[in-house]
Formats: C-alpha cells, sequence, structure tokens
C-alpha cells in the first residue's frame, strides 16, 4: 500500500475522531508522514481521538508518528487520546512513550557570586546538622552511661575488653614505629639547624617540650582516627546495611548502650596509654639520633630533659587524650549510623569519619593550647 487515504477524519461537536487505516510502517513513510502533518496542523477542535483499530500493521516508526502528533496536542493545551489500541499493539506504544520523554532543559546560568554563596550557604547548613548529630550523640551517650551507672550489670564489660584489645593492644607496634621515627626526625631537622648557632644542646628542650605537649598526642590520635576511627565506621555502617541496628530495636535493645558506648570506653581508655608509649617512643628515637647524629650523649640527653620539661608539660598532653578519644570515637560511630544501604555510602561515610575526626582532633588541640596557654600551663 504505497497510496491512499491512511489517516481520516471526522469533527463530533468540540472533538474530532481520526481513524487510521492501512500499514503504519516505516516501509510506507513517504504517504503517511505528510498526512499526519496536514492533520496536525489543519485541526483546531478541542480535543481529539485517535481510534487505531483499523490499522493493519504497525511498527515502531507507525507508533512514533502517533505518539508525536498526540504529544503536539497536549503542549497546545488540547485534550489528545489514543482509542482502539489493541494488546499486541501495547507493547510497542508503551515502548515508544518510554523512549521520547522530553529532555529536561539545562539549569540557567547563575551568578559566579550567588552561586558561592550558595555553596557557602549549604556548606554551613551541613555543619550545623553534624554539630546537632554529634551533639545527639553526646546526649544518648550520657544517658546510656547513666543507666549502666544505675545498674552496672547490664554493662557489656566482654565487649568493651575486646574493643580494648583491639584499639589499643593491636596498635601499639605501629604507633611505636611511627612515633619513634617522628622524633627521630624532629631531633635530626633541629640538630641540623640549631649547629649553625652553636645551639645543638636546645633540640632536647625542643623534643621534650614539643612531643609531651603537642605531637605526641596529635600523631597518635591522627593514627588512631585513621585505623580505629575507620573500623568503627565501617562496622557500624554494615550493621547498618544489614539492618541489625533496627532488629536491636526490635527486641528491646537500645544500639548505643550495646554497641557504641563500650567502643567509646575502650577508645577514652586505650589513647592515653598509647599516647603515653607514642611519646616514650618518640623521646626515644630523639635521643638516639641527638646520640648517633648529634654527639649529645645519652646521660647528657636525660639530664638537659629532666630540666627541660616538667610535671605540667606531661600533664598538658596526658588531659588533651581522653577529650580527643572522645571525639574521634562519636564522629567515627555517628558517620557510622548515617550510612544507607549501599557500598559507595559505606565508603563514603568512612572517608567522612576520618577526615572530619582528624580535623576536629586538631581544632581541640588549638583549643586547649589556648586554655593551658591563660592558665599558664
Amino acid at each position: 500500500m504505497t497510496a491512499g487515504i491512511l489517516l481520516s477524519g471526522q469533527a463530533n461537536g468540540d472533538w474530532v475522531e481520526l481513524s487510521a487505516a492501512g500499514s503504519w510502517t516505516a516501509e510506507y513513510a513517504g504517504a503517511i508522514e505528510p498526512q499526519v502533518e496536514a492533520v496536525t496542523r489543519s485541526i483546531t477542535a478541542r480535543g481529539i481521538a485517535i481510534n487505531i483499530n483499523r490499522i493493519e500493521y504497525l511498527d515502531t516508526y507507525g507508533a512514533w508518528l502517533i505518539e508525536r502528533a498526540l504529544r503536539n496536542w497536549t503542549k497546545q493545551g488540547r485534550e489528545a487520546r489514543l482509542v482502539g489500541l489493541r494488546e499486541d499493539y501495547r507493547g510497542l506504544f508503551e515502548k515508544v512513550r518510554a523512549g521520547t520523554q522530553t529532555l529536561t532543559p539545562p539549569a540557567p546560568r547563575t551568578n559566579s557570586i550567588i552561586a558561592t554563596l550558595v555553596s557557602v550557604g549549604i556548606t554551613m547548613s551541613n555543619v550545623g546538622a553534624d554539630l546537632l548529630l554529634f551533639a545527639q550523640m553526646l546526649g544518648s551517650l550520657m544517658v546510656a552511661f547513666g543507666r549502666v551507672l544505675l545498674k552496672p550489670t547490664t554493662f557489656r564489660f566482654t565487649s568493651m575488653i575486646n574493643q580494648l584489645e583491639r584499639v589499643g593492644w593491636r596498635a601499639v607496634p605501629i604507633i611505636l614505629l611511627i612515633t619513634v621515627l617522628i622524633g627521630a626526625i624532629l631531633a635530626q631537622q633541629g640538630i641540623f639547624h640549631f649547629r649553625k648557632f652553636g645551639a645543638d644542646i636546645y633540640v632536647i628542650d625542643m623534643v621534650g617540650v614539643l612531643v609531651l605537649r603537642e605531637v605526641g598526642v596529635l600523631i597518635v590520635c591522627i593514627m588512631v582516627a585513621g585505623r580505629s576511627g575507620s573500623s568503627y565506621t565501617a562496622e557500624l555502617g554494615a550493621m547498618r546495611m544489614r539492618e541489625e541496628v533496627d532488629a536491636l530495636r526490635t527486641m528491646g535493645f537500645d544500639p548505643i548502650e550495646v554497641l557504641i558506648l563500650p567502643r567509646i570506653l575502650a577508645l577514652v581508655i586505650a589513647v592515653p596509654i598509647l599516647t603515653f608509649l607514642g611519646s616514650m617512643a618518640a623521646i626515644y628515637g630523639g635521643g638516639l639520633v641527638s646520640w648517633l647524629y648529634g654527639g649529645i650523649q645519652p646521660e647528657v640527653f636525660l639530664s638537659r630533659l629532666r630540666e627541660a620539661v616538667s610535671m605540667h608539660t606531661f600533664e598538658v598532653g596526658m588531659i588533651k587524650a581522653p577529650f580527643m578519644a572522645l571525639v574521634i570515637g562519636v564522629v567515627a560511630c555517628v558517620e557510622g549510623l548515617q550510612v544507607q544501604g549501599s557500598a559507595e555510602s559505606l565508603g563514603e561515610q568512612t572517608t567522612n569519619s576520618v577526615v572530619k575526626s582528624i580535623f576536629l582532633v586538631i581544632v581541640l588541640d588549638g583549643i586547649f593550647a589556648m586554655f593551658f596557654a591563660s592558665i599558664g600551663m
């Protein structure tokens, strides 16, 4: 069929009913498309109905022509519908309709200053949301800790010992290795530069004060954030993905008390111990380099170290440790509970946990530095 009327119309009040017949396939495109274009331009009725009951053969091209006409009329504010659709053609029209969705227009270009302000506003809103989650977790921990104090038999002591072994004992080798190297590097760089002024001996003061007050606790907490904080986030996130946290709530258990409190307490106990070991290891590394590289004898190093540092110097670093441990643990647990149901979300929250923990540890160290300076420590 290469000729003939393939699309005819009949007016019925405000409606026009079009009747399609024959073969609506790509083979007869030259006969079909001009008729569709002519009818589309000429009809001015409020409603249009296309009856395709008399179509003998239909392919994707014919279905696309009919769908395009219906869309054009709809865009013009008219009511357009398809009637007489046979069951064997229904799937074809659904595929064509799904494949001809209107593309979303690109977003209009905005002023760069406005875009920057919007970005800053969104960032600050996210920071506020994070601080709110942090405060909520602290409050929940305090409530859970209060319940444990009132009823100590409910505390999962075995879980805390297991976490203490994981975040404390197993972390000792890597903490000692890193802090020894840090102390050695500090001493080597100090000797190299102080030697120009004949002040090699002051390297001992620098290493002792810097390690005990700042570097020791900072390095240990950064290592703990990357090692144990990320582990906490991944564990809790995997539990969220497997709905184990929701299962605990369903069974009447508080996930804060069961999962988080033992982890936080283990971290608060382990980090001061690791800080002490790391500080001693860093001083040992500094003394070793001072002896081998700077020619400062061990007895001279120890004698000068006793003069350079005091108990206050040691206390400053140790006081910071449990607070930094609390920050690391709370951030890690908060991020773990924010994991959604995908591996991508788990990886993203684990990364956020480490970054936020390290950032807050450094901020907290600065706050402590100002506080101790104000009270003369």
